[in-house]
């Protein structure tokens, strides 16, 4: 009873938290018919505002660890990401009426890394007395980025993918399209490892990665502290609220898709932040074994993987697939799986007190 208590109390803080309760706002306006709207224009350059935040903070904090202690929990983190990525290609992705690119959309979020939940991690650790390491920070945007990349590419490629399968070659030699599906294989392909590169370029020029890699550059590469302090982070919350506002009247618009497969995204919510961390733990015991990564390290990975993004991700995923449902894969990761990757922080603790 006190298990079932503490996740409702989970969850209703969860709905009091910006992120949740501006997107439930902006359903909630769509619901009584409200003419509010933002200009596509003033959406863009709020999208490109977050997105160079985001990408300087990581970039700075990259640039402020120590690299040769930082390589291999990094390359760790990375491989967590695309990995958590195609689990989600191969399960939520592929169940009987979810859509694909929700799927694959959803897995991205929950790839790609919560701040909040790491601190919250950090937090657990500093009261319990459990050293970490000081570059634990810089670990998130090597799991957030190659996630979102990966869940985006992948998205992508399907839809290439499903196009190509519409098209059918008649007897007389012309195409047409909406007919049987044209049965044919990867192997079929002229050149499929081109076409993963082209559209893997197209991601990374898309509005959204380019002003991720360019701030995560910049804050790698030059000294912007002075500006990232005084003008990006004031402004990231208020901006974001602003984004969750417009998802939330395009999550109520499509709410109606998820009717039939909301079960599909309420297991995944619960079962997948457990199952992702344990892969962290597992990766992040790999790390202490060949580099000495520290217990609270370990636990810190794990709480990474079990963690989706709700800053870097929504308007990530928003811009580069505006095809994606906000109600799929907000809702899932926001409202299911922040929760559960919060109360299974003691799970990890238990873990290494055990294994290390």
């Amino acid at each position: 009873m006190d298990f079932i208590v503490t996740i409702a109390s989970s969850f209703l803080e969860q709905l009091q938290k910006p992120t949740l309760a501006f997107l439930i706002a902006g359903m909630l306006l769509a619901a009584f018919g409200s003419k509010f709207e933002i200009p596509e224009p003033v959406y863009k350059f709020v999208v490109v505002l977050l997105l160079l935040k985001v990408g300087l903070g990581a970039g700075i904090s990259i640039r402020e660890a120590d690299f040769l202690s930082l390589i291999v929990p990094a390359i760790g983190a990375a491989f967590v990401g695309v990995a958590i990525v195609f689990l989600g290609s191969r399960s939520l992705a592929r169940w009987q009426g979810v859509s694909q690119i929700d799927g694959l959309a959803t897995a991205g979020l929950f790839g790609a890394v919560s701040a909040s939940t790491l601190a919250a991690g950090m937090a657990v650790l500093d009261d319990s007395g459990i050293a970490y390491e000081g570059f634990i920070g810089a670990l998130y945007p090597f799991m957030d980025i190659a996630a979102l990349v990966t869940a985006i590419l992948l998205a992508k490629l399907a839809a290439v993918r499903k196009v190509s399968s519409d098209v059918t070659v008649n007897r007389d030699g012309t195409m047409g399209l909406g007919g049987q599906q044209n049965q044919m294989s990867d192997a079929d392909t002229s050149d499929n490892g081109g076409l993963v590169r082209s559209i893997l370029v197209d991601t990374c020029r898309s509005p959204a990665i380019s002003a991720l890699l360019a701030g995560l550059a910049i804050g790698i590469l030059a000294q912007p502290d002075a500006v990232y302090k005084s003008f990006y982070e004031p402004l990231f919350r208020g901006l974001l609220s602003i984004l969750m506002l417009i998802m939330g009247m395009e999550a109520w618009s499509r709410l109606a898709e998820l009717r039939k497969v909301a079960h599909a995204y309420v297991l995944y919510g619960v079962t997948a932040p457990i199952i992702h961390g344990l892969l962290g733990f597992a990766v992040g015991m790999i790390a202490n074994e060949l580099t000495g990564f520290s217990a609270g390290g370990v636990v810190l990975l794990a709480v990474m993987a079990a963690s989706s993004s709700d800053i870097s991700g929504p308007p990530t995923l928003r811009a580069a697939l505006p095809d994606a449902n906000p109600s799929a894969y907000v809702g899932t990761s926001t409202g299911l799986g922040t929760p559960v990757a919060i109360l299974s922080i003691p799970l990890y603790l238990a873990l290494a007190e055990l294994l290390i």
